[in-house]
């Protein structure tokens, strides 16, 4: 009786089965082939169309030293202004720092107490030359834009140091500090604007102080 039972419950679960499958496939629920894999890679999206420019890049990194000379005013202090001129001769220790080492000629004009005596002078010579050594470092690199298509590299720096004046018959420490404009024309050349203040003691008018002697000029520089 049992194995009767199996059998009518084997034959029933097999109809069962048979139905499930003929309804699947009646209602299109059949299995479905896989599209074939396709050979081709997917078209790229974007097609971008740069065109590349050539830049020619300053070789002053390659180039340490620095030489050239320089003209101006100079007001030495109770003694009038005058033009002064020297050279400078730099050599730039990092991008940011440098040292520079500079000679300056001025002449001294005459005191209001030497015009007013009728041309008394109080030394005959009027000639002052300085010798400074300089630390400077460039704060504000950057680049200056003429016309189209034409950049320059420029440069701000702030320099100070110590040094010499010769000045009426004598010797005179001397402090010196400022600020200077670099503009570089070309790889090698370049253009500077600098205002510096030279300060040493001088007592030739009667009593000892300190002077503030303000120079401006502009000058051409050669890296080498």
């Amino acid at each position: 009786m049992e194995s009767r039972i199996r059998v009518l419950f084997l034959i029933a679960l097999a109809i069962t089965l048979s139905g499930c499958a003929a309804t699947k496939n009646l209602f299109g629920m059949g299995d479905e082939e896989a599209p074939p894999p396709s050979s081709e890679p997917p078209g790229q999206v974007i097609d971008p169309q740069v065109e590349r420019r050539e830049i020619k890049e300053p070789a002053i990194d390659r180039e340490d030293f620095e030489i050239g000379a320089f003209v101006g005013m100079m007001n030495i202090e109770d003694f009038g202004t005058d033009t002064v001129y020297g050279v400078r001769l730099a050599y730039h220790v990092t991008e940011g720092f440098f040292v520079e080492a500079t000679v300056g000629q001025s002449e001294a004009s005459l005191t209001s107490f030497e015009v007013l005596s009728g041309g008394a002078r109080l030394f005959d010579d009027r000639d002052l030359t300085y010798y400074n050594l300089n630390l400077g470092y460039n704060i504000l690199p950057g680049e200056m834009f003429i016309g189209e298509g034409r950049a320059y590299n420029t440069n701000f720096y702030l320099i100070a140091g110590l040094g010499s004046t010769r000045f009426a018959d004598d010797d005179r420490f001397t402090v010196n500090f400022g600020a200077g404009f670099r503009f570089l024309l070309t790889d090698s050349v370049a253009l500077h604007v600098d205002f510096r203040d030279h300060l040493f003691d001088i007592d030739v008018i009667g009593q000892e102080k300190t002077v503030h002697n303000l120079e401006g000029t502009i000058g051409v520089t050669v890296f080498f």
